[in-house]
Order: C-alpha cells, then sequence, then structure tokens
C-alpha cells in the first residue's frame, strides 16, 4: 500500500452535489423529534413519504425515541433491521416446548411456559383436536390462554417436577384448573421421541397455532404502527423456515454421531440456526416512513435523507484498537519501518465513512444532518469529523424551535429547496438567513 493509499483512507469525501442542511439539537431526544419534525413537515407540504428515508449508523440507541418521535407526528415508522429472533416470541414457544419435552419429569413454571407464550392447540384435522361440535365456541375464542388463566394456574398448580402424566392426573384432582392445561399437556405427553421429521412436525404445529390464533392477540394490543404485529409476522416466516432447517442440520448431526438424540439437542440446535441471522427484511409500505441502517444504504435512491447521529461518538464509531494512538497514524502515514504495514481501515472510521457517503449519495434533493450535543450526563458532544469534510448550512436553535414546535415552521434554508426557490448564498455557519 502505498503512502498515497494509506492518506485516501482519511481523504476528502466527494460529496454529492445536493444540498445538506445541519440541525444540532441538545439532546438524542430532542434530535430525534427534530429528524421526525422534518419529515412531518415534508410530508405537510407535500412530498409523499416514500420520498424520505431516515439513515442511522446504529438503530440500537435511536429506534425507542425515534419511534416515540414518529408517533407525536402520526408518522408509522418501518425500521429496516436485521431481526434478532432468538429475543421474539414464536421462537422463545419453540424454544419453551423444546425444554417441556427434555426431562423425564418437568416442574410448573416450565410446564406453563408455553402456555404464556401464546401456545395454541394444531388445526383441526389432528387426533387430539377433533372438529367442534355445531354450536360449539371456535378454538380461536378459547386460545391462547389468557395471561390471567395462566396466572391462576400457576396460583392453584403445585410446585415440583412430576412427569407429564402425573401432571394430567393432578389436573383432575386440582379445584380450578382449566381444562387447557390439560388439553396442553396431553399434546406434549403424545409427542413422539425426537427424530428428524417428528421435530419438524411437532414444533411445525407449534408455530402455525401460533400464527393462526396468537398474532391476532398481537395486533389487537398493538400500537397504530403495529411494530409488535409485524415482528411477530417476521419471526413466524423465520421460525417456519428455522423449523424446515432444524430436520436436515438434525439428521446430519445424528448421522455423524456429533449431537445426542434429545429435545434438549434439539433446542441447541435451534439456537445455533437462529443466531446466524441471514437476511434482512423486505417489506414496503407507501404510506410508512422507512429507517434503514447506513449499512443498507448503499443502493437506495430517495430526494430526501434524513442522516441521523452525525456526532464523534456515534457516526464513524470511535475506534476501539488497543493500539496507541501515535502508532496507528504511523503506520497510515507510512514512514519509515512502518510503511511494510498495513492500517486497519477502522483506524479512521472507513467503514462508517462509506457508510456516510452512500447516505449522501442517496439522496436526489436533499440530505438533512442530525446531532445532539449534549449526552445524557451533561458532558458535551462533539460533532462528527465526516462533517468536516462537506459544506452544510446550519439551522440556528431558534429555527429548530419553531420547527419542532406547534406550527412546524421549516427552516428556511430547507424551505426554500422544497419550494423549489432559490438556495442563497452561505457561509456555512448560520444557513437560515433570518
Amino acid at each position: 500500500m502505498t503512502r498515497s493509499d494509506r492518506l485516501a483512507l482519511s481523504g476528502p469525501i466527494d460529496a454529492p452535489d445536493v444540498p445538506m442542511i445541519e440541525i444540532a439539537s441538545p439532546t438524542r431526544r430532542d434530535e430525534a423529534r427534530s429528524a421526525m419534525a422534518v419529515a412531518a413537515s415534508l410530508r405537510d407540504r407535500g412530498v409523499p413519504i416514500r420520498d424520505v428515508a431516515v439513515a442511522v449508523r446504529d438503530l440500537d440507541p435511536y429506534e425507542e425515541p425515534l419511534f416515540r418521535a414518529a408517533l407525536q407526528y402520526a408518522i408509522a415508522p418501518v425500521f429496516w433491521t436485521q431481526l434478532r429472533v432468538t429475543q421474539t416470541r414464536p421462537y422463545a414457544l419453540v424454544e419453551s416446548v423444546c425444554e417441556v419435552l427434555a426431562g423425564d419429569a418437568v416442574d410448573r413454571d416450565a410446564l406453563l411456559r408455553p402456555l404464556e407464550l401464546r401456545w395454541s392447540p394444531p388445526t383441526s384435522g389432528d387426533p387430539l383436536d377433533p372438529p367442534l361440535p355445531d354450536g360449539s365456541p371456535s378454538l380461536s375464542a378459547e386460545w391462547p390462554m389468557e395471561a390471567e388463566a395462566v396466572h391462576r394456574a400457576r396460583d392453584v398448580l403445585p410446585d415440583g417436577s412430576r412427569p407429564i402424566p402425573e401432571w394430567i392426573e393432578l389436573f383432575d384432582s386440582v379445584d380450578g384448573a382449566d381444562d387447557r392445561l390439560r388439553r396442553f399437556a396431553e399434546w406434549i405427553d403424545a409427542a413422539p421421541s425426537p427424530e428428524p421429521a417428528s421435530v419438524t412436525s411437532l414444533l411445525g404445529e407449534a408455530i402455525e397455532g401460533y400464527a393462526e390464533r396468537a398474532v391476532p392477540e398481537t395486533k389487537s394490543a398493538d400500537s397504530p404502527a403495529l411494530l409488535d404485529t409485524e415482528t411477530d409476522a417476521r419471526a413466524i416466516v423465520r421460525v417456519r423456515t428455522l423449523v424446515r432447517q432444524l430436520r436436515h442440520k438434525f439428521a446430519d448431526r445424528l448421522e455423524a454421531g456429533t449431537l445426542e438424540r434429545s429435545w434438549s439437542a434439539v433446542a441447541d440446535l435451534a439456537g445455533v440456526i437462529a443466531t446466524q441471522r441471514p437476511g434482512r427484511r423486505e417489506h414496503s409500505n407507501a404510506r410508512a416512513l422507512d429507517v434503514f441502517e447506513a449499512n443498507d444504504l448503499w443502493a437506495l435512491e430517495v430526494p430526501y435523507v434524513i442522516a441521523v447521529g452525525l456526532t464523534a461518538e456515534e457516526w464513524p464509531r470511535p475506534s476501539q484498537s488497543a493500539l496507541p494512538p501515535e502508532f496507528r497514524e504511523a503506520v497510515l502515514r507510512g514512514e519509515g519501518a512502518t510503511g511494510a504495514l498495513a492500517p486497519q481501515p477502522a483506524w479512521v472510521g472507513g467503514r462508517d465513512r462509506d457508510q456516510f457517503v452512500d447516505a449522501l449519495r442517496a439522496a436526489g434533493d436533499c440530505v438533512v444532518v442530525t446531532r445532539h450535543t449534549r449526552s445524557p450526563g451533561g458532558d458535551e458532544v462533539a460533532r462528527s469529523p465526516l462533517l468536516d469534510h462537506v459544506e452544510t448550512r446550519r439551522v440556528s436553535e431558534e429555527s429548530r424551535r419553531r420547527l419542532v414546535g406547534a406550527d412546524r415552521e421549516l427552516p428556511p434554508a430547507l424551505r426554500d429547496i422544497v419550494v423549489g426557490g432559490p438556495n442563497g448564498d452561505d457561509d456555512g455557519t448560520e444557513g437560515d438567513r433570518e
């Protein structure tokens, strides 16, 4: 690597020829509110919401404040993130069923866990689920068990581990025991031994019962943006795929002798498959505002991009290298003996820098960059050094307050762009021309 190649890692950014507006807010929550106020104001001025996208380097610290701010402005946000399927209810249901099946005896909490996670019986046609007589309430009205019913069951059932047949007998002798407890226990008792085909069929029944009867419960209790419902739906798709993969993976491991034939081994193998997180969601909603992580922006084309989190602590993320900064700088310069060493792009935020450029290039009309100036502890948060490579028109605090106020008045610099008026001359510091 030549010296010029090394220095190119931190060289000037070849920014696209679109106006850039910079909004600084006191706190992260204020910043999220400013970003969503821009989106709402653009929408109110006739810009279709699908022509606006929000870009964040890392959604974890921003998803909650952006979501709250979006609802404040009657915006339905769609967060394009990898699904952490192991943190979803459908996956937890599969895991809890395996736990109940794993041992010769099961305690009260483990037995009730699948019911807490909205287990429902398999669809009609199963021997344990005969068609209901005319006039009987439908299964969808009885299942899943209400949270209150599961809590009552925990109160009336004794603690301690028992084989499933003993639990079934106990349900007949305990006053107030819900008949649905027996229904679930009988399903567990009839479960086949863990073979590749039976693993797929049994866990498939659990996830299909959830899809049919539990998702409507999620939707009825969800917010207007239906984020929990969408997460449930995405998780069901992933877990269905996982269950199909389990059949082949389990068969291969059994044949190779690297896995024991047990339900606990099935649960462990499911965890291995689930944590691979193979893809991103593909979802489109013309009435929702798309919120992307920066590494998903490389092929995006949209008129307005709102890039959030342009601070020195968020974008670029500070290097975690254990090497001293002086040594890293010497390697980047390539002087003397260090010329034989290859620098890490992360030392100068190479990946974050590329993603910042992708965010700029995705915008056809305008980029709005936002940042916050104070940490939760009141410490000053520095401006991102990436912004030193581009020219921005900074919005004054007075204009920002009007933007997030009741009238949602666009800053003049951005208003000129939306109405197609002149952008005016700007010295890069106060672009409002007020």
